[in-house]
């Protein structure tokens, strides 16, 4: 019987989906605090078309579609995500301000091993924010962690594949 996995011959088991960071910019520190990160997705339209004579609808392949993706994290002191969500419009005296310079970020996505090295990295492009929950609704009946939550619209992602497969030890 063949190994399941080529370089890690020991390994059985697909990664978990508990051990991630993501950095924005060019940043060389993760954004602190993220508990969850929404799927990263895309689809692309179908085009329908009818042949003349032919009794079945020919499918072909149309634009693609990048799905929006979320982030959130326990409210914390780091103002990065604020900061970055603010920068399409934040109220200065009652008066909206915008930095379009700052709005549009490269985000990176790492999934980790068990061991903590990251194993799978996928590069956002152009990303924004679209919208911005900075918390939740208070409770003081519950017994639950503060939550802001972003929504980030993009123009497309792709797997980096330069990054090999860690050895485990």
């Amino acid at each position: 019987m063949s190994k399941p996995f080529t370089v890690n011959v020991n390994r059985f088991d697909p990664y978990k989906t508990y051990r991630f960071l993501v950095y924005l910019g060019t940043s060389t520190a993760p954004v602190a605090g993220v508990s969850k990160v929404g799927a990263i997705k895309r689809s692309a339209d179908v085009i329908e078309y009818k042949e003349g004579g032919y009794p079945i609808i020919r499918k072909g392949l149309g634009r693609h579609k990048y799905d929006p993706i979320t982030i959130e994290r326990g409210v914390t002191f780091d103002d990065e995500l604020e900061t970055w969500a603010n920068a399409g419009q934040r109220l200065d005296k009652g008066a909206p301000v915008a930095s379009l310079d700052q709005l549009r970020k490269e985000v990176r996505i790492e999934l980790l091993n068990e061991q903590g090295q990251p194993v799978h990295r996928y590069l956002i492009h152009r990303a924004w924010v679209s919208e911005f929950q900075a918390l939740p609704d208070l409770d003081a009946g519950t017994n639950a962690v503060a939550i802001e939550h972003i929504k980030i619209e993009h123009e497309g992602w792709e797997h980096d594949r330069t990054l090999p497969e860690a050895k485990e030890f």
